[in-house]
């Protein structure tokens, strides 16, 4: 299944806020920052990823469910969903 092109912009967004977030966890650890301050930082970077996979499933569900609505085959089917899913957790 092809990502949807409407919800790239939002995937790359999400991505290169993770990216800015483990440089800076990077630059913290090199410098000697307190753990506290690092592990709030990677918590940061987590939830960006994070999001940035869900809001793949979604879409992918949305592309499933319009394909379903439409009478044709999805590009996925439940059990594969399932399993992306089930791979953010």
């Amino acid at each position: 299944m092809q990502m949807d092109p409407e919800v790239a912009p939002q995937v790359l967004a999400r991505l290169r806020r993770a990216r800015g977030q483990i440089d800076g966890v990077i630059g913290m650890v090199e410098s000697g920052r307190d753990c506290t301050e690092i592990i709030t930082q990677l918590a940061a970077a987590t939830k960006a990823l994070n999001r940035a996979g869900f809001t793949v499933v979604s879409a992918g569900l949305r592309q499933c469910a319009a394909a379903e609505q439409r009478g044709e085959d999805p590009p996925m089917d439940p059990a594969q969903l399932e399993k992306l899913f089930l791979t953010l957790s």
